[in-house]
């Protein structure tokens, strides 16, 4: 299983401690400046809501889904390939695109994935938040 999500943080530590990516929700307003929504004051990490990639299968989340996750906004404003280092946004208006590449392609855990995006629609975007 490359996604795992957990009832608890205490459950989360038990399985592999912070050794994880985490996707998480934007559960900033839509009108916040990118800025700031890109800038570490505004990532509370470890959501009981996300989803986490065990450390280890960075290679294989990254032959999965690499190419499908493309231009999210980084910490500096800039925008690329996924970086499993630092700070990923996704817009809602990029959410929909990956949503709808992840139904066409049908990666690995896909409906996982899939399932989490369609859960956050109220949300503004989300991230992936790297090692």
């Amino acid at each position: 299983m490359l996604f795992h999500s957990f009832r608890s943080q205490e459950e989360r530590r038990e399985f592999g401690g912070s050794y994880f990516i985490e996707l998480q929700h934007c559960r900033l307003a839509q009108s916040v400046a990118l800025e700031t929504i890109v800038s570490v004051d505004a990532i509370r990490c470890w959501a009981n809501d996300s989803l986490y990639l065990y450390g280890d299968d960075d290679t294989l989340f990254v032959s999965q889904y690499g190419d499908l996750l493309i231009d999210g906004v980084y910490h500096n404003g800039r925008s690329g390939p996924v970086d499993l280092c630092g700070i990923n946004y996704y817009s809602q208006r990029h959410s929909n695109l990956i949503a709808k590449r992840i139904q066409e392609r049908k990666p690995l855990d896909y409906q996982v994935l899939l399932n989490w995006l369609e859960n956050g629609t109220d949300y503004n975007g989300f991230y992936i938040l790297g090692l």
